[in-house]
């Protein structure tokens, strides 16, 4: 797969936290076309292909989702339960990116069909280190080569 073929949503409300995992994945070199979306009705919509997002060559179905829990408007809990509803996104790799260390939110997002759990680094070199180990888990992209000096 070519790079920028590969497609990752990234469900997150927060600005600051969006706009650092998105330079993380420019970071990591991985060539990654990665769509963000700012709540849980939105990820609905993207995902489901419906409202702002029918048409598919310009919204394709990515290869793995990025899902914060506390969003407005629909949960990532929300989110989740809906996806179990839907058998075309059943195998989807959704890997919930939140600040919350709670046992109890780790065991609903994984009875909900979350493949993983993560929390939010503090630290930026670990989020780019994260994506880097997501990639290599849910999507097997390679970085491109270095090209040598002339």
């Amino acid at each position: 797969m070519s790079p920028g073929h590969c497609h990752v949503l990234v469900a997150e409300d927060d600005e600051n936290d969006a706009f650092l995992l998105m330079r993380a994945f420019r970071k990591s070199g991985l060539g990654l076309a990665v769509f963000r979306v700012a709540d849980g009705t939105e990820a609905v919509d993207y995902l489901g292909g419906t409202g702002a997002y029918t048409d598919r060559a310009l919204f394709p179905l990515p290869k793995l989702v990025l899902l914060d829990l506390k969003m407005p408007k629909m949960s990532g809990f929300e989110v989740l339960a809906w996806m179990r509803t839907r058998p075309a996104l059943v195998g989807l790799p959704t890997v919930v990116l939140s600040s919350s260390t709670l046992p109890s939110d780790l065991a609903k997002a994984r009875e909900l069909g979350a493949k993983d759990y993560k929390i939010k680094p503090m630290d930026f070199q670990e989020l780019v280190r994260l994506v880097q180990d997501l990639n290599n888990c849910y999507l097997h992209q390679k970085a491109p080569q270095a090209m040598p000096d002339a």
